[in-house]
């Protein structure tokens, strides 16, 4: 097994709002990232469509899941961490993530 991440991805994406499970608030992962995203999923995950990411944020980094939506993932984005980096509803964000080895 490789010491380093399956998959290391950055994007910018917009912190939306939406009404589902809690936290409210996300960044969409761009849909051209999914397909890498599901293949590393395939090792990573520990069911239910839920794949365990190292997230960093405006400085801040944090561990979470990444949530199937609509053909791509969703980013939840705790309330510390949008409390940390000043992160509210709208704002550009750039996202690093990395899916590692379970």
């Amino acid at each position: 097994m490789s010491d380093g991440p399956l998959l290391a991805i950055t994007f910018d994406s917009e912190v939306i709002h939406w009404r589902g499970p809690a936290p409210f608030f996300f960044a969409p992962v761009p849909r051209e990232h999914a397909a890498a995203i599901k293949a590393a999923a395939r090792v990573a995950s520990y069911g239910w469509g839920v794949v365990p990411v190292t997230v960093a944020i405006g400085g801040a980094s944090f561990t979470t899941s990444l949530f199937p939506r609509d053909g791509s993932y969703l980013v939840p984005l705790k309330d510390a961490v949008r409390a940390e980096t000043g992160v509210s509803l709208g704002d550009p964000v750039t996202v690093e993530i990395e899916i590692s080895h379970r």
